[in-house]
């Protein structure tokens, strides 16, 4: 129905009244206003009064909605519609509310840790099995919210969806470039220290060229072994070069052992080696003295000294052995050489040759013979002076 026919008071939607719906606006209004302490027809003024205080309240629960807080160990970016506009550190702060403001709290000092473990090819074309821990923090939260998509994405508990992450494939790209400049040998014996470094440095390299906003701490090679089906030919490599190793530290051990007792063997046979040298200049210096006193002796005497030098010989010579020597030819008179009975094991040992005892032996029947002789002379002439030169 047209609005300027007559009737035409009703709604042409509804077929109501106009003034039936105006009328039920008014009932809604007069029961907010009468919450507040009124209605339209009692008092118009106070109801609009208390609409505007449960606006003020409203306004006031909002704006105290943009107050937050920030531990020692976070840092908080304040977001204006969604564009970065500050950083806000420890403390109580406030931000414009939602959906003016938001904040996003990232935890900055915790060390956070990603994993992975792979089969990878080496420079010698062998395949190694290799696992990785790297621990990392973050030191630029504006990189890391803004710069690149999924940085880590720990806050994730997909597994799926962390490992796709940015860290995650820079770690695996880093790995496999320094993996692929080093031989299986290297890896599994003693280059995993060099190769966590070199991994750290190219990880960090690359993190620093992206503006990730995450150092690198350190990196851990966890575990570097041959795969599966070769692992019994590389364990028995292995227990080789522990037996190698083993072998090593036993020769240094024994070097160490062997090399301060040779030396102190060697200082000792010096030292003997001195005394010696000293022993036998003394010695040769006292013969050539004792040498030099006979030979005055001997100029003075000479028979005489001659005679008792072949006594004193013969005594030390015969005095060694055993033997008894009788001179029959002399009477009842019975002369005996000393025997030296408490040398007979050592005479044993020194004169064990017979035909050196016959020839002694026979010296000294001879030597006997010439001292009877001698006497016999000294008799027919004892009536002449005798000159005995130092006796």
């Amino acid at each position: 129905m047209p609005w300027n026919e007559p009737g035409g008071d009703k709604d042409p939607w509804n077929g109501k009244n106009k003034n039936q719906s105006s009328k039920g606006v008014d009932d809604l209004i007069d029961k907010v206003a009468g919450f507040f302490g009124g209605s339209k027809q009692k008092d118009e003024k106070s109801g609009k009064n208390g609409l505007i205080t449960l606006v003020v309240i409203a306004a006031i629960v909002w704006a105290m909605t943009g107050f937050y807080t920030i531990d020692e160990r976070e840092r908080g970016v304040v977001l204006r519609f969604g564009a970065f506009s500050e950083i806000s550190k420890a403390g109580l702060h406030w931000h414009l509310p939602y959906p003016i403001e938001t904040v996003e709290v990232v935890d900055v000092d915790s060390t956070r840790t990603a994993n992975e473990r792979k089969v990878m090819l080496t420079k010698d074309e062998n395949i190694v099995d290799l696992a990785v821990s790297v621990q990392y923090k973050i030191n630029n939260v504006e990189q890391y919210l803004f710069n690149v998509a999924n940085a880590d994405n720990v806050s994730s508990q997909n597994v799926a969806s962390q490992t796709s992450s940015t860290l995650h494939q820079v770690m695996r790209s880093a790995i496999r470039e320094v993996v692929g400049r080093n031989s299986m040998d290297s890896i599994i014996k003693d280059g995993r220290e060099q190769i966590a470094q070199d991994t750290r440095t190219v990880m960090q390299d690359i993190l620093d060229n992206y503006k990730v906003g995450i150092v690198i701490n350190k990196v851990n090679l966890t575990y570097a072994e041959a795969p599966e089906e070769v692992k019994d030919a590389f364990d028995d490599a292995n227990r080789a070069r522990e037996d190698q190793n083993r072998y090593q530290n036993e020769a240094l051990a024994y070097e160490k052992k062997v090399i301060p007792a040779a030396r102190g063997r060697a200082a000792r046979i010096e030292q003997e080696a001195k005394a010696y040298k000293e022993r036998l200049i003394a010695e040769s210096e006292g013969e050539a003295d004792r040498f030099s006193k006979l030979l005055v002796e001997y100029q003075k005497a000479p028979e005489v000294t001659r005679q008792r030098l072949y006594l004193e010989t013969i005594e030390e010579v015969l005095g060694k052995t055993q033997k008894v020597i009788i001179d029959a030819k002399s009477g009842n008179n019975i002369m005996m050489l000393p025997i030296n009975t408490q040398n007979a094991v050592q005479s044993s040992d020194t004169m064990s040759n017979e035909k050196m005892q016959q020839a002694i032996e026979a010296a000294a029947v001879k030597k006997v013979a010439e001292l009877q002789r001698l006497k016999t002379n000294q008799r027919s002439s004892s009536r002449e002076p005798r000159v005995i030169g130092g006796q």
